[in-house]
Formats: structure tokens, sequence, C-alpha cells
């Protein structure tokens, strides 16, 4: 097990680095625009007791986080297939919290995936093993706000997010929060064989500010956690990336 610096040395060149591509062939190609990032800081301990063997809460300044993010997935298509219309553009909406795993590598665990499109529900669950969901969803946007709606099918709770830029976007600094919560290029899955990891590549985010003027918290609560009835502790917008998406491993 690694010592919190080498850790902590490891999470802050940012894993992998713009220019540590991996070396691997790309599977899929996505661009995911207009993200909102919503935290929530959360005892590490309860983060802790949810996570699979093999992972541990990775935390910031002793904090550990969950987050909400809504976005657009765009462009969405296999390695040697262009986007088709309707299945390549559609809405998603995940729930997560920051771990690394016994090399100290650090990623994401996803609790839940909502998404309207039910073809990539069935792919991500099949062949990624990730926990998506279909839901119900829908999306308007003006030149600076995104209104943002989505309701889990066979869910009462439903979602709401309201959000516009306020900032110049940059990128983040290398040791910042903004970094530790946005530069994250693992996630991890829990399968019948174990634990696996995928990789996606892709530039650092541009992240400004965001005005949040509505949200909801359902999608913390159909989780397992209690409910929260706080106001968010930390929120970046992005206009988005293209990203490369590379095979569990």
């Amino acid at each position: 097990m690694p010592t919190d610096e080498q850790r902590l040395a490891v999470r802050n060149i940012g894993y992998p680095t713009i220019t540590n591509r991996p070396n691997q062939p790309t599977v899929m190609y996505q661009t995911w625009e207009h993200l909102l990032f919503l935290h929530w800081e959360i005892d590490p301990a309860v983060i802790q007791a949810t996570l699979p063997a093999g992972l541990t809460v990775d935390t910031f300044d002793g904090k550990a986080y969950l987050g909400i993010v809504p976005f657009y997935m765009n462009f969405v298509r296999p390695r040697f297939l262009p986007p088709v219309p309707k299945l390549s553009f559609f809405l998603e909406t995940n729930l997560r919290t920051y771990v690394y795993d016994q090399d100290g590598v650090p990623g994401v665990w996803f609790y839940s995936l909502d998404c309207n499109q039910p073809l990539a529900v069935w792919v991500a669950r099949t062949f990624f093993k990730l926990p998506y969901f279909h839901a119900e969803m829908s999306s308007r946007r003006d030149e600076r706000t995104v209104d943002y709606a989505t309701q889990r099918v066979g869910a009462a709770a439903k979602g709401k997010f309201i959000y516009a830029p306020t900032s110049a976007a940059k990128s983040a600094e290398i040791g910042t929060l903004e970094f530790f919560l946005g530069e994250r290029y693992i996630l991890f899955a829990n399968t019948q064989k174990g634990l696996k990891s995928g990789r996606v590549w892709h530039t650092p985010y541009q992240l400004s500010s965001v005005e949040v003027s509505e949200y909801t918290t359902e999608l913390i609560e159909l989780a397992g956690f209690p409910a929260v009835t706080r106001p968010y502790d930390h929120a970046l917008y992005s206009a988005g990336v293209r990203v490369n998406v590379f095979p569990l491993r």
C-alpha cells in the first residue's frame, strides 16, 4: 500500500497527464458538453463504508466529496463507426465520489449514471459494468443558461438543474480542489471477476465558476445516503471536452 505522500504525488501529476495518453487502442469516442459539477463534503467514513474491497476513499484536506454531474453526451460512437442521429446524442447525470486503488492510482467511483438513451444504458452495463439507469430527461439552452431535468424510470425522485457560467474558463492548477474534483481519468467498476479499471483521455477541463439557480439532490438519496438538506459546498462548469475511451482492464 502506498504512503500518503506517494499517493498524493501520483494524484497531483494528473493521472494521466496531457502528454501521457494511454498506449492502447481507443474503443469509443465521446464529447462531454455543458457539464455542471456540484459537490458536497461528506464524512470519509460514510463514503468508505460504501466502497468495494480494493478501493479507498480519496480526500482533499481530509474531506471526501459526493458529486452530482449533469451534462450532454454528444458524438458518442465506437472507434470504427460514425455518429448516428439520436443514438449518439443524449443526456447523462452521474453521482460519483473519488477513490484510489491499492497502487495509489486515483479515480472515480460511480454510484449511478442516469441516461435517456436505452441502448447506451445496455452497452455501459454489459461491456463496462457500470451502474447505468434509464431516465426520462430533457434540456433547453440559450446562449448562457442550461435548464436540465431528469427522472429515473421507475423512481419517484426528479432532478432539476438550472445553471450558467459566470467567469472566464481556465484549467485547474495542480494541487487545488478544482483539480482534485475535475481531473480524473480512471473509473473503477466492480465485476464478477473482481475490480476493473477503465481509462479515458482528454485535454484538461476549462473550468468556470457557475451560478446555480435550481438544483435537486434526490440522486444522493436513491444511492442510499441520508438526505442532503444543506447547500452544495462547491460548484464548477465546463463547456466540455472531447474524450477517448479505453477498455476495462
